[in-house]
């Protein structure tokens, strides 16, 4: 039996973890005017970001449909797959889980399932992993599904970001909340866990970092720690040796600088943090029994 993963270009997986475990990645789209551009394949980050602050028209996003899933099912089948396992980004975020629905109900060669993450960025990134590690170890669809619903429930992003121009332009902000917002720096903390988004209103950039640091250590114990940033390695460098102590030992860390899906609507600048909570000691043991 060989169970194939399939996700999206939100996920900000490294290559070289996609090629490994044989990931599938559907690109969405990124829109700048006319143009159209398939994330991660004709539109680099460099160029968004570099670009994005001058752009004519303000970026927006889309999703492919359910008959770009049904080419890359049809492929997998060529490859001997015999299940499909479709994780993807958060179904509050985005329609990309629903255009796989509609493309596995529509498609009969093969069982296809699909996993909404609950989350983005490396959110969803670490439980494509997690899946196709479990995947090739030999798991069933049924208790992939259950790992990764464990998961992501214990899957949190918090992030800081630098202005709330961007939300503006992508019309998450009306122009008066704009205006109040930025006579008095507000900076916005992203918060996201288990398909449940909220904002957090912070005064200045210092007091947006120490409040992302606060957030993570109040989660306890931690499984995983990734840092996500977008356009801004450096700040990111130095936001993650202050959380230095909080990094699991013997984890091999992702860091990943964020898809232009997502960077549109939130901007450049914004740095943060994936982490996984660790499973209290009582959770443990009660799923061994």
């Amino acid at each position: 039996m060989s169970i194939r993963i399939v996700t999206d270009s939100n996920c900000d997986l490294p290559a070289q973890i996609i090629q490994k475990y044989g990931i599938v990645v559907i690109p969405m789209y990124v829109n700048i005017g006319t143009e159209s551009y398939l994330d991660g394949v004709e539109l680099s980050r460099e160029d968004f970001y570099e670009g994005l602050p001058d752009f004519d028209s303000h970026p927006m996003t889309s999703v492919p449909g359910p008959g770009v899933f049904i080419e890359a099912f049809d492929a997998l089948v060529s490859e001997g797959a015999s299940e499909i396992l479709c994780i993807h980004m958060a179904r509050s975020l985005s329609a990309m889980a629903n255009s796989a629905q509609l493309a596995a109900e529509q498609w009969d060669k093969l069982p296809v399932t699909v996993f909404d993450s609950g989350n983005l960025t490396l959110g969803t990134g670490l439980q494509v992993v997690a899946a196709a590690k479990a995947a090739a170890e030999g798991g069933s669809v049924a208790e992939i599904m259950a790992l990764l619903e464990d998961q992501a429930s214990r899957t949190y992003c918090f992030a800081a970001l630098d202005t709330v121009e961007f939300l503006r332009r992508s019309g998450r902000l009306t122009r008066f909340q704009w205006g109040l917002a930025s006579v008095l720096q507000i900076k916005p903390l992203l918060k996201m866990n288990d398909g449940e988004f909220d904002m957090e209103r912070v005064r200045t950039r210092k007091a947006a970092l120490a409040r992302v640091l606060e957030l993570l250590e109040g989660l306890g114990p931690l499984e995983n720690l990734a840092l996500v940033h977008t356009h801004a390695p450096e700040e990111a460098e130095a936001l993650g040796r202050r959380a230095s102590h909080l990094f699991p030992e013997g984890v091999s860390s992702l860091s990943a600088e964020v898809t232009p899906v997502i960077g549109a609507h939130i901007g450049p600048g914004v740095v943060g943090f994936i982490a996984i909570q660790a499973r209290s000691p009582a959770d443990s043991s009660g799923s061994g029994e």
